[in-house]
Parts: C-alpha cells; sequence; structure tokens
C-alpha cells in the first residue's frame, strides 16, 4: 500500500480512521488531527449515494461551512466537484493542480468556503465496490501556502485505511453502530467478526452462506477457500495490530460466483468496545464481471496499490507487455519489473495472465453525472 511516513502520530491515526468508521461522532477529530498533520485548514468526508442524500462531516472549524453548501444547493453547480468525478484521480490532489485560479474564483463551492476562511482542497474521491462514493477533501487556508508533497503523501498513506472505513461507513450514514448485531446485519454484505486469535465470533447470514469462499476451520477458525487469498488472509489475520499489512485482498470469480474483494478491519479504541472485545470485522464486496478496464483509483482503493502501481496494472490489463507499459507511462522497464512484483504479492496472483483477469473483474460501473453531483435518483 502507499507507505505511510515514519510518523507514530500517523500510525495512531489510522487507528483513529477505524474506530470512526463504527463510532461517527469521532469523525470530527479525527479529521481535526489529520488536518493538523497535514496543515490543512480542517477535513471533511462525504458520502454519495444512489440511495440516500448526500452526507458529511467534517471537524469542529469545517461543519459550519458544509451545513452552509448544504443548504445552499451549490454542490450540484460546481465544477471542482464535477472535475474531481470526471478525472477520478488515483491519489489524493490539489485542487490547484486541477483548475486554474480563474476557475476556482468562480466555482460557487469555493466561494462559499472562502467565507469561512478556507480554499482549494486535497481531494480523494473512493468508489466503494458496494456502490457508495467516498469523497475526502481537506483544504487550505485562504491565505495559506498549496499543500506540500510531504502533505499529500501521507493523505495517500492514509488513503487505503479511508477506503476501507468507508465500507461501514457508506453503509451505516454516518452513525454510530451500537453493537456487532446491528452492524452484521444494517452493513449489507457478508461479514464476521473475529478474535484477534483468527476465532470467528459471530457472522451474518450473508456469510453463513458463502461456504464455498470463507471455510470454517477447527476450534472457530476460518479460512478462505481460495489457496493464494487464503495465505494473504491468513498472514493479515496473524498481523493485525500492523497498520502496514495488506487488509483488502482479492479472490477470483468461479462460473457460479463473481470476484471478491474480502476486507479486514481492525476495531480499535471504541470499535473494540462497540463489538465486545473482537479484534477484527472481515467483510466482502463484490465486483462486477466487466471487459473494460478498471480505473486506477478503483485498484488503489480495492488492492491497497500505489498510484504508480495502479498505473502499471492499467495498462497491464489492457493488454500491454511489461516493456510496453513502462514507456507508455515513462519509467524503467526494471522500475516496471519491480512494481509488478509487488502488485502480484498484493492481488495474490502470480502470472501476468491471471492478474489481467483479475483487474478485468475489478472494473466498476460509471457513476452518472447527477449521482456523481450528490444527487440522489
Amino acid at each position: 500500500m502507499p507507505e505511510l511516513p515514519h510518523n507514530e502520530e500517523a500510525f495512531t491515526i489510522v487507528d483513529r480512521i477505524y474506530e470512526a468508521a463504527f463510532a461517527a461522532e469521532l469523525w470530527p477529530q479525527t479529521l481535526e488531527a489529520i488536518s493538523a498533520l497535514t496543515r490543512s485548514a480542517g477535513g471533511a468526508i462525504f458520502v454519495v449515494s444512489d440511495h440516500s442524500p448526500l452526507r458529511a462531516l467534517g471537524n469542529a472549524h469545517l461543519q459550519p461551512m458544509l451545513d452552509a453548501i448544504m443548504a445552499e444547493g451549490n454542490w450540484n453547480l460546481s465544477q471542482s466537484v464535477q472535475r474531481v468525478f470526471s478525472t477520478q484521480p488515483a491519489s489524493f490532489v490539489r485542487m490547484d493542480d486541477l483548475m486554474t485560479g480563474e476557475e476556482i474564483e468562480r466555482d460557487p463551492v469555493d466561494a462559499s468556503a472562502r467565507r469561512f476562511g478556507v480554499t482549494s482542497p486535497a481531494f480523494a474521491p473512493i468508489p466503494m465496490p458496494s456502490g457508495e462514493l467516498v469523497l475526502l477533501a481537506f483544504p487550505r487556508w485562504l491565505k495559506g501556502e498549496k499543500h506540500d508533497q510531504i502533505a499529500i503523501d501521507l493523505l495517500n498513506g492514509l488513503r487505503p485505511h479511508f477506503a476501507r472505513a468507508g465500507l461501514v461507513a457508506g453503509r451505516l450514514g454516518l452513525e454510530r453502530a451500537r453493537t456487532a448485531v446491528s452492524v452484521l446485519s444494517e452493513i449489507g454484505l457478508p461479514a464476521a467478526v473475529m478474535s484477534g486469535s483468527g476465532r470467528v465470533l459471530t457472522a451474518n447470514g450473508l456469510m453463513e452462506d458463502m461456504a464455498d469462499v470463507f471455510v470454517a476451520l477447527a476450534h472457530g477458525g476460518m479460512a478462505l477457500a481460495d489457496e493464494p487469498a487464503n495465505t494473504l488472509f491468513q498472514q493479515a489475520i496473524a498481523h493485525n495490530q500492523d497498520n502496514r499489512v495488506v487488509r483488502s485482498i482479492p479472490v477470483p470469480g468461479t462460473k457460479g460466483r463473481p470476484a471478491l474483494i474480502v476486507h479486514l478491519l481492525p476495531l480499535r479504541r471504541a470499535a473494540y468496545d462497540i463489538f465486545s472485545g473482537a479484534d477484527i470485522l472481515v467483510a466482502a464486496t463484490a465486483v462486477s464481471i466487466s471487459t473494460t478496464v478498471p480505473s486506477p483509483n478503483i485498484l488503489s482503493g480495492l488492492f491497497d496499490l500505489t498510484p504508480a502501481e495502479a498505473r502499471l496494472a492499467i495498462e497491464l490489463a489492457a493488454g500491454r507487455s511489461v516493456q510496453q507499459a513502462a514507456v507508455e507511462i515513462g519509467i524503467a522497464v526494471k522500475s516496471a519489473r519491480i512494481y509488478l512484483d509487488r502488485i502480484f504479492r498484493k492481488t495474490g496472483t502470480n502470472r501476468q495472465s491471471q492478474l489481467m483477469a483479475l483487474l478485468k473483474s475489478a472494473a466498476v460501473p460509471v457513476r452518472s453525472a447527477a449521482v456523481s453531483s450528490g444527487v440522489a435518483r
């Protein structure tokens, strides 16, 4: 995954992100901590869904601005929002790099933001395999400097954790999960909670019906039927306390079932209490079968690929050789082979043909302009 800088505070924030996924009232403090670390003016998380109105939470300084933007109804008219959705970046980007100063000046959302002393956020849209879209925004102060590369790198290091937390936040509507039972019933995904040793404490009916994917072991354990995927799965369980372990694991599809991504969310702090001492939530999301090539941000979110690895994967999925892909994205062939080895490890594959089949199964339908702009159908 994109690596966090060697910063103890950043690793503490990872725990707080997973905690806030289940205790939504903690998002403001979590976003505030990230803002302080990246010298942002604040932070906001939006959830866009076909089935419910746009929802947004921010830190204390930004929440009045978010409320004003929602009340004014300018979201649909914002060129900045449309630009982010149309470009679909695979990492955090500065709005200053996507739009000219004049375009930003005319943007109604930025005009509202400037009244609160902020402007030009670093943005990252993260499409969820389950259909929602999570949008992260960290604006800068109106009279402050642009986000520097250190801040962008730190945000990109947090992005995969936001992606997994977004699976829960999107389904629970940015509300607090009260019990393990409520989460497993409301999340709408096959899910289970496990102890740190890998023992299943409880699972919902959707997961219990997937005996071809999840295999019961002695003493209450669980494994994945697919051997390469299970290797990554067991590693993620064993190293649950390490915030650098890969926690999104692809499971190849079969004739009767689409490809899946199995996500492991560590239960930390308040989330640990909500789940009565459980350590891990396991959730599975299906990805639609398609002959199209997935976007880089889908790959980054699903498989924890870095932006560079995602770009290479896209070129390979389009049928190019490693040499051709290296030329296309402007890197040395030696670097491309290093990236490919990392992609193999993260996706549980070991051959390029196997990788291409998996990547093509990970394409997610493109959202309509209306939904992308926050209008529920």
